[in-house]
């Protein structure tokens, strides 16, 4: 019984341990599926949100962006990721072909997409401590620097997993060749070359069917280290890499031992050419900004990198290849005129559409990457007076004729500020407004935007298309906002054309790579900013500048009609003209960047380049004129005691004005007296004094008005002080 007993626990006992064993069998089953499980589901997760890999032929006919100008046949710039031209696989040598599957993937032809034989090996090497040895299929390198870039710097299980995941895919929806082809257009060669063709003719400057054994072995190499297989910059390594592509070449029957033998004791040979870094070709100040515009990501195109570097994109933009070059020449002259360091930075649009015909952004701009015209890699300048036509056309639009008297006498009291002088504190008296703006009176301006208020001052500036920030003080109207040529000969043109505003443009049209019309510039929608009435009493005003005020120097030879502003800041660093013909409009800053010099050290202005593109551009029998228009309707005697308007005023001098010049009219100073810009016409491009019209300005006895107007003692006035006057009379 007792043994009965025992019997029965020892068979408890053994099904216990089995009991026992299954659980932790169970328990490691369940723990290894669980794991299993979770990296599966792991891995899945890593591949949710993968790019694009369906039409990956795209890199593979990849091209770059081609921009023209205006005749749609000069190429201005090739707008390209890389250094790439795509060929077909008929277009290589059979030595890279070759050479390429021998050295990177050997079992090319026969794997999946990803070697695992390989990955084996290559693990089991590091393992045991030898040399270093990647296992990535020529399909998985493809993805890397493709599909997968922007990942391709993330060592981790799960760019891998992605990686052999999509090359698996793209196995199973192109050939082998077609694979081979995407990678050799695609692969880094280096020195800025990307896919076997660029490469050929970096190197050596041939085509890539063309290569020899020697040349193909070189360039195969490469990949490995774009860098340092490099054979311009490191010789030795890439003649080394070369003779190991000989040898994977020979072990993998492509070329015998003798030939790769024959070409290991030759030299390499290069014949380099140098690409474009930035894919400028010509006229780099008006070609950068065409490409700025249209990578601009608030800007009306804003075209991604790979849209516009990849898309194959046909451009054809405004510029017109003769006033380019016009502007350029006439630039030149005055900059080797004036000498070092004054530079000159112009900007032409068209009054019809606001097209961009020419942009000259200083001396050079590959040392300097600012573009002076647009402000890009820099800033705007001061515009000096040539900010005067925004507050007089303010004026004419609020009703104010500019035959109203007002006074520009040698200063202004300004509450709360400094006093605003004229030029060398030139009296100029009671004038017109109309022969105050062809003097550049700075008290007759300062006096008429107090009158008309600086609010609408802005509003019709930035109406006209000026789009940088505007100080909302009196010295405004003297040019102390800083802008460019662009947004100038843009505001300008609005004047030309008879009041209506044109954004200004740099593009016609774009093609996509099919020839498809995607953008279409040819009819620009324009917005009225004021009537062609009053552009044409602010043309008036602009036309006295050039026959009888301080823009002498801008009158064209051709017997052109013209108009303009002239304008030098306070510290005379900046010299200006703006100025407009029916078919032009032309901003033109001189001085020196660097604010070292001043721009009234030289002889040459502003004023003189704009004439000098004029007659290149319109020969005598080309001339037209401007557009007629009968005058707005202003208030009837307009009449401002305290801004000194409507009325006669004189300038008292006090005792410790010592210094006050008077200025006198054209009756009484005979037509040639005194230089064009000096004497007195204002001194060299200050502009302080010019001669605005035939008809002399009355003394200040009140001969035309029945009761003169009682001398006003200092008025005061709401709006901040101007930074010391901000402009030179200009």
């Amino acid at each position: 019984m007792g043994s009965r007993a025992m019997k029965g626990r020892k068979g408890t006992k053994v099904k216990n341990k089995k009991v026992i064993v299954l659980s932790v069998l169970g328990v490691f089953v369940a723990f290894l599926a669980a794991g299993v499980f979770g990296v599966v589901t792991l891995c899945n997760s890593w591949l949710e949100d993968l790019p694009d890999y369906q039409n990956a032929d795209a890199y593979n006919t990849a091209q770059p962006t081609m921009v023209y100008a205006s005749d749609g046949t000069t190429l201005l710039a090739e707008f390209q990721l890389e250094n790439r031209d795509p060929v077909a696989l008929d277009q290589i040598s059979e030595y890279v072909l070759k050479g390429t599957v021998a050295t990177e993937d050997e079992r090319f032809y026969t794997h999946s997409g990803v070697d695992y034989l390989g990955v084996a090996r290559a693990l089991v090497n590091n393992l045991m401590g030898g040399e270093l040895e990647g296992a990535s299929t020529i399909t998985q390198q493809f993805v890397r620097n493709t599909i997968l870039s922007d990942e391709m710097r993330d060592i981790s299980f799960k760019r891998k997993i992605r990686e052999m995941y999509i090359s698996q895919k793209l196995e199973e929806q192109y050939s082998k060749d077609e694979i081979l082809l995407m990678y050799l257009n695609t692969i880094n060669y280096g020195s800025g070359a990307y896919g076997i063709e660029a490469a050929a003719e970096r190197y050596f400057s041939k085509d890539a069917k063309d290569l020899t054994l020697n040349e193909a072995a070189t360039l195969v190499g490469i990949p490995q280290s774009p860098t340092y297989n490099n054979p311009i910059d490191y010789p030795d390594n890439c003649l080394k890499r070369r003779n190991t592509v000989l040898d994977r070449m020979v072990s993998n029957g492509v070329i015998t031992a003798e030939e790769a033998d024959a070409v290991k004791a030759e030299p390499i040979e290069l014949n380099p050419s140098e690409p474009s870094m930035t894919g400028i070709l010509a006229y780099p100040y008006f070609t950068s900004y065409v490409r700025n515009q249209l990578t601009n990501p608030e800007g009306k195109y804003a075209y991604s990198t790979s849209e516009l570097f990849k898309g194959g994109l046909k451009v054809i933009t405004t510029l017109d290849i003769e006033a380019q070059t016009a502007a350029e020449e006439a630039a030149a002259e005055k900059e080797e005129e004036a000498g070092d360091p004054f530079e000159v930075a112009m900007a032409v649009v068209n009054p019809e559409n606001g097209y961009i015909d020419a942009l000259v952004g200083g001396r050079d701009y590959e040392s300097s990457q600012v573009n002076m015209a647009t402000g890009e890699g820099g800033a705007g300048r001061q515009a000096g007076s040539s900010f005067k036509l925004f507050t007089l056309l303010a004026a004419i639009n609020e009703g104010i004729d500019p035959e109203t008297l007002i006074d520009a006498g040698y200063k202004v009291d300004l509450e709360g500020g400094e006093p605003v002088y004229n030029n060398d504190k030139a009296d100029y008296g009671t004038r017109t407004i109309k022969s105050a703006f062809g003097v550049s009176s700075n008290t007759a301006f300062i006096r008429l935007l107090l009158s008309v208020g600086v609010d609408k001052v802005i509003e019709m500036a930035h109406a006209m298309g000026i789009t940088s920030d505007l100080p909302a003080v009196a010295g405004l109207t003297l040019g102390i906002g800083s802008v460019t040529p662009l947004e100038m000969a843009d505001a300008y043109a609005t004047v030309a054309n008879g009041g209506v505003h044109y954004d200004p443009e740099c593009i016609i049209s774009i093609e996509d790579k099919n020839g498809n019309v995607i953008v279409d510039n040819t009819d620009p929608t324009g917005e009225r900013v004021f009537s062609r009435e009053v552009a044409r009493a602010a043309l008036d005003c602009m036309e006295v500048v050039i026959d009888n005020g301080t823009g002498k120097a801008a009158r064209p030879d051709n017997g052109q009609e013209a108009g303009g502003k002239t304008g030098t800041t306070d510290d005379k660093k900046d010299s200006w003209f703006c100025g407009v013909t029916p078919q032009y409009a032309v901003a033109i800053w001189l001085g020196d960047r660097s604010d070292y010099s001043e721009a009234q050290a030289t002889t040459t202005t502003a004023a003189s380049v704009f004439g000098d593109f004029i007659d290149k551009m319109i020969s005598p029998t080309q001339t037209v004129k401007f557009f007629e228009a009968d005058k707005p309707e202003y208030k009837k005697d307009y009449r401002d005691e305290d801004n000194h308007i409507g009325g006669y005023y004189s300038s008292k001098k006090k005792k410790d004005d010592t210094e006050v010049t008077t200025k006198q009219d054209d009756e009484e100073t005979p037509e040639g007296d005194g230089d064009e810009n000096g004497g007195n016409e204002g001194g060299e491009g200050n502009e302080g004094g010019g001669n605005a019209e035939p008809t002399p300005t009355p003394t200040p006895e009140p001969t035309p008005e029945p009761e003169p107007t009682p001398e006003p003692t200092p008025e005061p006035t709401p709006d901040p002080a101007p930074d010391d006057g901000g402009g030179e009379g200009a």
